[in-house]
């Protein structure tokens, strides 16, 4: 019997060995799909550079040219070099090792991160959106390059009416596909491919892909490129509400689409794709509501940061979204070439009001347009579990947790504690499957986020949510009305940051601010899909709809100002940009409303009537940016792979804190720091400013010199800006360096934290 159990063991000690030994076999030979970057395209042209990328993949199957093509997804050859392929992780490894290859990373998934907002922030007007004394006439010669869902060509927002031919020079093409051809373009919709190996290669094959094209069948894309560049469109609404005039911030800018997302998952492959052909094409623009979660990865071995450095290398502007987290530190898109946007509120709200049997009335978030003709029993969702859920459970409204007998024609007091808008919809559907006539949403990260319900329905924050909890507990009979949804105005100070805005410090560069700039990115009406929702227009709220209110006010500095690089067109924005709401208090943040600080809106809010004349401007050139990426470890071999070129890191900054950018951060200030900066004067040849200088607390600052004096346009200053500690705080502390004469306040923000060494502050 022992000899038996002996055996039995010594059976399953080689079964298991065979398992693992078949797993690792198994994990070595199967493939995923990489990205393979190796920096700058040089002088090679792109036939050569696939013939280097197709003999690459030919070394890697050991000559098999039927596996080297059964491998290959793109080649990248116009904007940079390198290739997608799907490759083992020995094979991942071997080509990370060959000479010129910068990265290698995997296909990453990225997620998806407006009528009234160019009202509120100074633009009126129909189709030209003139700001006095500058003609922006010329933004039919501005190319704006969208990164998104695709397009829905159809809509009134992207009308061809009146422009005129498609500028000399563009290379772009409309890509035929499924329900799109090179006839769905026109003389607004220039351009239009789609990208999807990468997508396809990732998702479950059962997935249906809507339309094989550039159409949009989610809505996102259209939303984003009506927003920045929309036709002005007479009566848009949301089913009545928020109806008027609408239009995009460059309304006869050209659109090209580069469809890479789908079913708002996009992808990295696709992504260094879309940019790689849209740099070829000769987009002026590239916006991306769009990026990484957090944290992000190195810049060269993010596809976004990658394509943003090759672009902007090329004189292309990129502007992207921060993030929808939320929290401290989660801002993406951090490389300090990107315009990188946060999000605000405006003064028009969408609301519905809650009446309580007491005679209490309160206002609740809301985009539904049913309402309660009669008061009707409210009780916490808790109160109405059922099956295998607790009443804890229950509370938060989840799928078959709710009782239908206990539910059935009442409003539920639901809570919500993550911050997807699908999920809020979903308890509503919850709710009324189980029969519920209303309900009041708590949204514990007090998130102001309007979202369409299926019936009667309001979100609250935890204070109003508590009181309307409490008069519940306290009433033997608690009653509850809940009326349609509204659009109102003025109804509170605004800007404000949106709780859900993703917020600095750069977790991957401290001494670069993150994110650089505010902009409505709060319950934003635009153009649709009706594929997505049988509807033309739709309300939206994040940071994807931030980005591209930036992106129309870089296509109208382009129209004025076309040789500005991208830099000088960031500083503008940035340097203009306000700190002070609409009734010239300081802006705040969060459900709090807390005095907002630099880690939530940059530089502030953006007033794109004082873009075009910012006075002076911090411009930065390919070379700067190199000697930033050297300031932060990049060494000569890797800075040369990237540049293909013979760069070095001879001129490089001390500190990455020395990059000529529209901000200071200092995040580990010592005794003493000092960092220098120049300006260019862009205003009147002959001017003079002064500093004006609002420290941060616990640091003194001094500016040297303290006036700067130009003779002429286009000339170059530099000053010196010395910080010492004073009286050292633990965390970081924000203060403002304005240049003021009488026509213009150039303003960066001050951000500084004081080093802590084991034994205390340094002193």
């Amino acid at each position: 019997m022992g000899s038996f159990r002996n055996a039995q063991k010594v059976f399953l000690y080689l079964y298991l060995c065979m398992f693992v030994f078949l797993a690792v076999i198994g994990s070595s030979f199967s493939s995923k799909l990489y990205v393979v970057y190796m920096g700058s395209r040089g002088s090679d042209g792109p036939d050569e550079i696939l013939r280097q990328n197709h003999q690459i993949l030919n070394d890697l199957h050991r000559g098999s040219v039927e596996q080297a093509k059964a491998s290959h997804v793109y080649s990248y050859r116009h904007g940079f070099r390198g290739f997608a392929a799907r490759l083992t992780d020995e094979q991942a490894s071997q080509v990370a090792e060959m000479p010129g290859v910068v990265s290698v990373f995997p296909n990453t998934r990225r997620s998806l991160h407006t009528t009234h907002s160019w009202d509120f922030m100074g633009l009126v007007g129909e189709e030209t959106m003139e700001i006095p004394g500058y003609s922006t006439k010329n933004q039919v010669n501005v190319i704006i390059g969208f990164i998104d869902t695709g397009i829905w060509p159809e809509s009134p927002s992207f009308s061809d009416e009146g422009m005129p031919p498609v500028p000399a020079g563009w290379k772009g093409r409309c890509q035929p596909g499924e329900a799109f051809n090179s006839s769905t373009c026109n003389r607004k919709v220039i351009g239009a491919r789609y990208y999807l190996n990468g997508y396809q290669s990732e998702e479950e094959q059962e997935k249906i892909v809507a339309y094989k094209s550039a159409r949009d069948s989610v809505g996102h894309g259209s939303h984003t490129a009506s927003t920045a560049a929309g036709r002005y469109v007479d009566n848009m609404n949301y089913s009545g509400l928020a109806a008027g005039g609408a239009r995009g911030g460059a309304p006869m800018a050209r659109i090209a689409v580069y469809k890479t997302c789908w079913r708002s998952a996009c992808y990295d492959v696709d992504l260094l794709a879309a940019f790689d052909d849209a740099i070829r094409d000769g987009v002026h623009i590239i916006s991306l509501s769009l990026g990484a979660d957090s944290p992000q990865g190195d810049y060269f071995s993010d596809a976004i940061s990658i394509g943003a450095f090759h672009a902007v290398s090329r004189g292309v502007v990129v502007v992207a979204s921060a993030g929808n987290e939320g929290s401290s530190g989660s801002a993406t898109n951090l490389a300090p070439w990107i315009i990188t946007v946060a999000a605000s509120s405006t003064d028009r709200d969408f609301t519905s009001d809650i009446i309580l049997g007491n005679g209490a009335q309160f206002s609740g978030e809301s985009l539904s347009l049913s309402k309660m003709n009669a008061p009707a029993r409210i009780i916490s969702a808790s109160e109405a579990y059922g099956g295998y859920f607790t009443p804890y459970q229950s509370s938060y409204c989840l799928e078959s947790s709710l009782n239908i007998t206990k539910a059935k024609g009442k409003v539920l007091v639901c809570r919500h504690a993550g911050s997807s808008t699908e999920s809020k919809l979903a308890k509503g559907a919850v709710v009324k499957q189980a029969g519920g006539v209303g309900m009041i949403l708590i949204d514990e990260a007090d998130r102001d986020v309007a979202i369409p319900f299926a019936i009667p329905a309001a979100i609250v924050g935890n204070r109003v949510g508590y009181k309307i909890l409490s008069y519940i507990n306290n009433s033997s009979n608690p009653t509850s009305t809940i009326l349609s949804s509204k659009t109102v105005l003025g109804l509170q100070a605004a800007p404000l940051v949106t709780p859900f805005s993703s917020k600095g410090p750069n977790a991957l560069t401290p001494e670069i601010l993150k994110p650089d700039v505010l902009a409505p990115g709060l319950n934003i009406l635009a153009a649709w899909s009706p594929a997505s929702a049988n509807m033309n227009f739709n309300i939206l709220s994040g940071t994807s709809m931030a980005c591209p209110h930036v992106t129309g006010i870089v296509a109208l500095i382009k129209s004025v100002h076309p040789s500005w690089s991208p830099s000088a067109i960031k500083s503008a924005i940035t340097t203009t940009a306000t700190t002070w709401d609409k009734h010239r208090k300081p802006i705040r943040a969060g459900p709090d409303g807390r005095k907002a600080s630099p880690f939530d809106l940059g530089s502030g809010f953006v007033r794109p009537k004082q873009v075009l004349n910012p006075g002076l401007i911090y411009d930065a050139t390919p070379a700067d940016y190199k000697a930033f990426l050297c300031s932060i470890g990049y060494s000569d071999r890797k800075l040369q792979l990237i540049t293909r070129d013979n760069s070095t890191c001879s001129e490089a900054f001390t500190t990455a804190s020395s990059l000529n950018y529209p901000s200071i951060t200092v995040p580990n200030l010592k005794n003493s720091f000092s960092v220098s900066r120049t300006v260019t004067n862009v205003g009147r040849p002959r001017s003079i400013y002064k500093a004006v200088v609002f420290p941060p607390t616990g640091i003194n600052v001094t500016v040297v010199p303290k006036r700067l004096a130009f003779d002429s346009y286009g000339q170059k200053m530099n000053f010196t800006v010395k910080f010492e500690v004073a009286a050292p705080t633990k965390d970081y502390v924000f203060g403002s360096l304005s240049w003021r004469n009488r026509r213009s306040w150039v303003t960066t923000p001050l951000v500084v934290r004081v080093m802590h060494s084991r034994f205390g502050l340094w002193m």
